[in-house]
């Protein structure tokens, strides 16, 4: 029979989990082998065994590093095949000139060979012997390297199909107790920065650890000798405690801790379902009553719909309007349970499992933002609406969640009232409160008070159909309580003033910017002027944030188109005039910008604006204008350029005015700064009239509230500057002029004419004299004389012309063409002749 086949030591040695622990047995293994075969045969045999059985003793001890002597004897070529682990002289029975001592050697030298599950256990043995002395010494930084290298072995275990083992439970149970006596002693303070984070290191991941094999430490805990021998009481409770843990794992509550902790660690990384996160979020929801557990799944599922869309462009409605109903949901558990507190000055915890020790009142905070979740629900509403055509009917079908978006600040806002005291209020605590009231107005500010008492309606109709609510800050709207503008002002008042007392410049800054901006809008000039010049922002504007500055410019605006429907027109046109004559109006005001569409920044696109938030730039254009027109005017018809000098009003409008008249041909108006100038034109004329006819075919007066109101203001105010330019072109024609008749042509009153002739009189302008007994304007000869005509001017002017020219040419005659032309003669006669005048030849 072949050697092959006859080797009956393969079925004897094959499994890694033999143990060869004698020379005995290795030397009566070799002897039988030797003598079957005979001396004779003994290198081919060799040979054969190389052949045939070294692939799978090779494969079996592959990993064995620990056997050097035979690896050099299987290189060297000289035991081979099932036996090359062991010595020459074991296998040939030893050699005839051998030394007395071999027989000794064999006894002494014992040569082990370890299965492969083996070696892991004496690997794990070896880090928990280590991690065992190293917290005796307390050397949190070489336990913590240890215990990261034992947490990596121990993740291999289920490859040698083998529970977990017992030494790695010990070395928790271990650095339990060392870990809380070392806290016990309070000398924490006295690490370093290395070693502490050391510590931090090893006692979150021991705490985690824990949790995983809570069962098995408090069976060791209890008998830890029984336990590392692996008893078969041990075996028994841990079989229960096991079948004790399946039991209640199949509860309805079970597995909601783990989820919520399996998507914090996934939560932000690569190749993670987000829809898959967001639909076992809320089958838990459906799944649990516990108020801890839901209020924990609502802080992570409302944050993962965000997260989902973090990318895109906006965030699609239908995922805007879940993430507006979890939060409603959130709200609703706790004010249900008023011992919860969701707040970011809670302490943060470890274990989400566990929930927060109550303080001195009985309240357990959680580590949550409301605000914040609210703030990024109107962001995405913001960015949404942003990102449609404003003129499209899905603009304004997405404008109506606003409503729903307001009742939910209104309802955020009540539960940080309730959880906030007084004395809190100016503190880090009352921050949350302020940042609520701060986006609660931001979506009423730029509202007339009409739509603001119905967003206030709609809102408390809603929040108290399921409970009665009410706010500290303002009461709600009411039958018996203040209605209309007075209820809007007493809001406002009521929202600003706790914003002013916070310690937070910007809270203060945009509050008075907010309140300047409603009281202008609403038509209340002189509160918001005061306002305005009393908050001293101007000075300092312009190192604040550019949204500041935004907004800045936006109250600035406002004032000045209340100032221009009050009619004030000075002061509208002081305040409009460096906004409208401005080539970034779009972007002062935070409706647009100037680059290009690649070419903004995620600051440029954050200054953005809604459309229906928009001040409209021709009605701004228009406004500013229409007051210039009123105030220029009649100062180039005094005198252009005594005006020019004296006054510092704006060159804008006079250089739209010299544009038009640089025009040859004019046709009729299209544009509205087209009917502003021909209606300065026909105002230059005294015509007012016709100007009045101008303005009022502007439509985008229409844009305003009392449009009927602000024409009969216009027509007024045209009628007075008409009058007034009259008298400043005319005042050298007339000796005397008649009050009534004045009045008869303007079609104003007697006492309109008298008192602005006595402006007039009072301001320089004029030197008249009104005589009451006659009733008539007298002119002073004086000023009369003094003051060149219209035509004296432009003769004085063409003079001056006339003479220029005429010396012009007699510099030319004398000494520019007349010497060019003798070099041009002299270089046609070069013999030496010259031409004289007279034609002839001198010689």
């Amino acid at each position: 029979m072949s050697r092959f086949f006859a080797t009956a030591y393969e079925s004897d040695v094959s499994s890694d989990e033999e143990l060869l622990s004698s020379d005995d047995e290795l030397i009566s293994s070799s002897g039988s082998e030797t003598e079957s075969k005979g001396s004779d045969s003994e290198d081919a045999d060799q040979d054969d065994d190389e052949d045939n059985d070294s692939e799978d003793w090779d494969s079996d001890f592959e990993g064995d590093d620990d056997d050097d002597d035979s690896d050099d004897d299987y290189t060297s070529g000289k035991a081979k095949g099932p036996s090359y682990f062991l010595k020459k002289d074991f296998l040939k029975g030893g050699p005839a000139g051998s030394d007395s001592d071999s027989d000794s050697d064999s006894d002494d030298e014992k040569k082990v060979v370890k299965s492969a599950k083996e070696k892991y256990l004496d690997e794990i043995a070896s880090s928990v012997d280590q991690i065992e002395n190293f917290s005796m010494v307390e050397d949190w930084i070489k336990i913590a390297n240890e215990f990261d290298r034992l947490s990596k072995a121990i993740a291999r275990y289920p490859q040698y199909h083998i529970p977990v083992p017992r030494l790695y439970i010990k070395s928790l149970a271990i650095l339990e107790d060392a870990i809380t006596g070392f806290q016990e002693k309070d000398t924490k303070k006295k690490l370093n920065a290395s070693e502490s984070k050391s510590f931090n290191i090893v006692r979150q991941r021991v705490r985690k650890s824990s949790k995983e094999f809570q069962s098995d430490i408090d069976l060791y805990r209890k008998d830890p000798e029984a336990y590392e021998t692996g008893s078969a009481e041990a075996d028994a409770e841990a079989q229960q405690a096991k079948e004790a843990e399946a039991a209640k794992s199949q509860s309805p509550d079970a597995g909601v801790f783990t989820v919520l902790r399996s998507v914090i660690e996934t939560r932000g990384k690569r190749n993670v379902d987000q829809s898959e996160q967001i639909q076992t979020l809320e089958d838990l929801i459906s799944r649990t009553s516990n108020a801890y557990q839901l209020i924990s799944i609502y802080l992570m599922l409302i944050p993962v719909r965000f997260d989902q869309f973090a990318k895109a462009p906006f965030m699609p409605a239908a995922q805007w309007k879940a993430s507006l109903a979890d939060i409603n949901s959130l709200l609703d558990v706790l004010q249900k349970n008023p011992t919860y507190v969701v707040s970011e000055l809670a302490a943060p915890i470890d274990d989400i499992e566990v929930e927060p020790e109550a303080n001195s009142e009985g309240v357990k905070e959680i580590i949550g933002s409301l605000v914040s979740l609210a703030e990024r629900l109107d962001d995405a509403l913001t960015a949404h609406l942003l990102a449609i055509d404003p003129h499209s009917s899905e603009y304004v079908s997405r404008l109506r969640d606003e409503t729903a978006l307001y009742t939910l600040l209104v309802k955020t806002q009540v539960y940080y009232e309730r959880i906030t005291a007084a004395e809190d209020l100016t503190t880090a605590r009352g921050d949350q409160l302020s940042r609520v009231i701060l986006k609660r107005l931001d979506h009423i500010y730029f509202k007339p008070s009409k739509l603001i008492i119905f967003a206030e309606t709609s809102a408390w109709n809603t929040l108290n159909s399921s409970s009665s609510l009410d706010s500290k800050v303002h009461s709600k709207i009411s039958s018996s309580g203040p209605q209309g503008i007075d209820y809007t002002n007493g809001l406002l008042d009521a929202l600003c003033l706790n914003l002013y007392k916070q310690q937070n410049s910007i809270f203060r800054k945009k509050a008075v910017l907010y309140h300047i901006y409603y009281y202008a809008f609403n038509d209340q000039f002189y509160k918001s002027r005061d306002m305005l010049l009393l908050s001293h922002l101007q000075a300092s504007i312009h190192t604040a944030d550019p949204q500041l500055q935004v907004l800045f410019n936006r109250a600035l605006v406002q004032v000045g188109l209340s100032a221009f429907r009050s009619g004030l027109i000075g002061e509208a046109q002081q305040l409009l005039h460096e906004i409208a004559i401005s080539a970034r109006q779009k972007e002062l005001l935070g409706q647009g910008n100037q680059r290009f569409q690649n070419q903004q920044t995620q600051a440029d696109k954050q200054r953005l604006l809604p459309f229906h938030m928009h001040i409209n730039l021709e009605l701004l254009e228009c406004s500013f204008y229409a007051a210039s027109l009123l105030i220029e005017i009649p100062q180039i018809a005094q005198n252009p350029e005594f005006a020019r000098k004296r006054q510092t009003s704006s060159k804008a409008f006079r250089r739209v005015l010299e544009y038009h008249d640089r025009q040859i041909f004019a046709g009729p108006p299209e544009t509205t700064r087209d009917y502003i100038v021909l209606a300065a034109k026909a105002l230059a004329k005294s015509d007012w009239k016709k100007a009045s006819e101008l303005i009022n075919s502007v439509k985008i007066w229409d844009l305003y509230n009392n449009a009927d109101q602000l024409k009969k203001m216009l027509l007024e105010k045209l009628q007075i500057e008409a009058l007034r330019t009259y008298l400043f072109t005319n005042q050298n024609f007339y000796s005397k002029l008649s009050i009534s008749d004045l009045s008869t042509t303007f079609e104003i009153t007697e006492s309109a004419v008298k008192s602005t002739v006595a402006k007039m009189i009072m301001n320089e302008e004029l030197n008249v004299v009104i005589n009451q007994l006659t009733n008539m304007i007298e002119f002073s000869e004086t000023e009369n004389k003094g003051t060149p005509t219209k035509l004296q001017e432009l003769s004085l002017g063409l003079s001056e012309k006339v003479a220029q020219l005429i010396e012009r040419n007699e510099r030319l005659s004398t000494g520019g063409y007349q010497v060019q032309y003798d070099k041009k003669q002299a270089g046609n006669t070069r013999s030496g002749s010259a031409v004289t005048v007279g034609g002839g030849q001198k010689k």
